[in-house]
């Protein structure tokens, strides 16, 4: 069946793409853009036809597994938790440019058993503005017949947090949480003890106020990145932030001065 694609990205144009799916299974990480695909699938399917589920991993932050749990609840979705086994393929642990496609394949081979046995069509909540990145694994989804209606209606993340607001959702303005991996630069191991020094650091910042942040991984040393309006405050209280990153395990705390930015460590694959 050949994707429904509108001009208007509305929540009217949304719902179109929905409707032409019929009965799907929505991968909900919880983030903006999963938790706005999954409530407006809800809304517009019912949940006999929609059924929401978590891909739980160590690449998964503990927050944000209790914070897809709160959302489905609070939101009544049909909602169920599956593993993913990523971190037994070798292939992904090395962490090379495919590392995302690799994640993603197991995603799938995790949701397609869910979406046979409903008869449903798995669905990612990917927008028009991740088209641009280097993401593997929005092609190894694709070609394993994952679809992405936000894409299909026209979405950009500025489109689904504007309307995520207009529909009162908490979420319209989550800061951007990509999988823990992604801290690791390309080449580096990825481990269970990796992600979770990772995890513990960016918890630990979070209690100190730092919502949106980053902490990239380099072995002992760990590499902060905050938004560039906060840089000055991360400076003022130095001591507080280099003591909760210490307690997660790493020896040395470094502030990049270039600011927060999604995907940064792409840059590597550009010579950049």
């Amino acid at each position: 069946m050949e994707p429904v694609v509108v001009d208007e990205p509305s929540l009217e144009g949304l719902r179109r793409v929905l409707h032409d799916l019929g009965r799907v299974v929505v991968a909900f990480s919880g983030g903006a853009d999963s938790a706005f695909l999954a409530r407006m699938a809800h809304d517009t399917l019912g949940s006999d036809r929609v059924h929401v589920v978590t891909a739980v991993s160590p690449s998964l932050a503990g927050d944000e597994r209790a914070e897809a749990a709160s959302l489905a609840d609070e939101w009544g979705l049909r909602w169920s938790e599956v593993e993913t086994h990523e971190m037994v393929d070798a292939a992904y642990r090395v962490n090379d440019a495919d590392r995302c496609g690799r994640c993603k394949d197991a995603l799938m081979d995790a949701l397609d058993p869910i979406a046979d046995l409903e008869s449903a069509i798995v669905v990612l909540g990917v927008n028009v503005d991740d088209l641009g990145d280097h993401r593997p694994g929005q092609a190894v989804a694709s070609k394993r017949g994952a679809r992405f209606p936000l894409v299909e209606a026209g979405m950009t993340k500025a489109d689904v947090r504007r309307h995520s607001r207009r529909l009162g959702l908490r979420t319209a303005d989550k800061p951007a949480a990509a999988c823990l991996a992604s801290r690791v630069p390309y080449g580096s191991e990825v481990t269970v003890d990796v992600l979770t020094a990772v995890e513990r650091a960016e918890a630990a910042l979070r209690r100190l106020g730092f919502e949106d942040l980053r902490v990239r991984h380099y072995d002992d040393a760990a590499r902060l990145e905050v938004p560039t309006d906060r840089l000055a405050e991360v400076v003022e209280r130095r001591t507080e932030v280099v003591a909760a990153v210490e307690a997660a395990g790493y020896a040395y705390v470094t502030l990049d001065l270039e600011g927060l930015r999604s995907g940064n460590l792409n840059r590597a694959l550009d010579g950049g």
